[in-house]
């Protein structure tokens, strides 16, 4: 049954007009914007990228510099839609651990983390307020108890907060880098070194934004690789992460040419997708580590690979030892 909650977000006026305070003379206008409107300098520099930024009536871009008692215009973003959370049971969500801080769920492909606009499918908030879970209160409303996130077309272990002090901690912890997130990707052909780091900034991709790419004005990114097993047309890698953006592996992997099997969004070979029955990328979050809200004792947890990547995995070890 699905159960349906909407909770109406807050709505903003469409422009805001404001002269510039002499004390933000000469900065620059993405740093401008967030002190006086109180938005992250990215979402400013978004904004003065799509010409939603006007000083002296005159379209600026992000690094352009401001002039105390300028007038500076700004168009924000239409107020989102209200958010709505259905409680619906999800299939092959599976629970590794249940407390009174956590929960440690297995999320199954196809499956997001939480309500957003635009995807109308299964989450594992849902998921969860389906099988009688009660989740921290804490974070935006649509994202109650969700402290790190896989994408919809990737598989592994979550570890989502019951109480307001594991949000807390698991916030921080998360922010700080504490956490070990392990996943095990099939990439095309033989990387280079076979073990390696990749440290590339990551952003939004300059001409489509459901993509995100190496970008020289991207954050931090850095991913560090081990091979497991190579075989004829691809290799298996394990993946450990120091940091957390969005289709880090994807885009970091992809940028190496050496994308993720399957992965379509990021230049995969569709037929070798089609030849080893992958409808996604080969991607699995394996293993999680982290301190426990608790009582700060490190906790680990593990998961082996669902169906779909098992099977192929076995269709390219066929095709390359027969």
């Amino acid at each position: 049954m699905r159960v349906r909650h909407t909770r109406q977000v807050s709505t903003l006026p469409e422009n805001r007009s404001l002269p510039v305070p002499d004390g933000l003379e000469g900065e620059r206008v993405d740093a401008a914007i967030s002190r006086m409107f109180g938005f992250s300098r990215t979402k400013a520099a978004e904004l003065a990228a799509t010409g939603k930024v006007l000083v002296d009536g005159a379209a600026v871009g992000k690094s352009e510099r401001v002039h105390g008692g300028a007038w500076l215009e700004v168009e924000l973003p239409q107020a989102a839609p209200p958010v709505q959370i259905v409680a619906e049971p999800v299939e092959g969500m599976e629970i590794v651990h249940d407390d009174d801080d956590i929960v440690v769920i297995v999320k199954p492909v196809g499956v997001a983390a939480h309500p957003s606009p635009g995807w109308s499918g299964t989450t594992v908030i849902g998921g969860l307020a389906a099988a009688g879970y009660r989740i921290s209160t804490s974070g935006a409303a649509e994202r109650q108890g969700i402290v790190h996130r896989l994408d919809v077309g990737t598989s592994g272990l979550m570890v989502v907060a019951k109480s307001e002090r594991a949000y807390t901690s698991l916030k921080r912890q998360f922010k700080e880098r504490v956490p070990e997130k392990k996943y095990h990707t099939l990439v095309q052909g033989h990387p280079d070194p076979m073990s390696g780091t990749i440290d590339a900034p990551i952003g939004r991709h300059p001409q489509h934004d459901y993509k995100w790419a190496v970008t020289a004005e991207g954050k931090p990114s850095v991913t560090h690789y081990d091979l497991i097993e190579a075989y004829r047309a691809a290799s298996l890698l394990d993946v450990k992460l120091e940091t957390g953006r969005t289709h880090q592996i994807r885009v970091h992997m992809a940028a190496h040419r050496h994308p993720c099997v399957g992965d379509l969004t990021y230049g995969a070979d569709p037929t070798l997708a089609k030849r080893l029955g992958l409808t996604r990328q080969w991607l699995h979050a394996v293993r999680l580590g982290f301190e426990h809200p608790a009582d700060g004792q490190w906790v680990e947890f593990e998961s082996g690979y669902p169906a779909d990547l098992r099977e192929a995995l076995d269709a390219i070890a066929e095709e390359t030892y027969g």
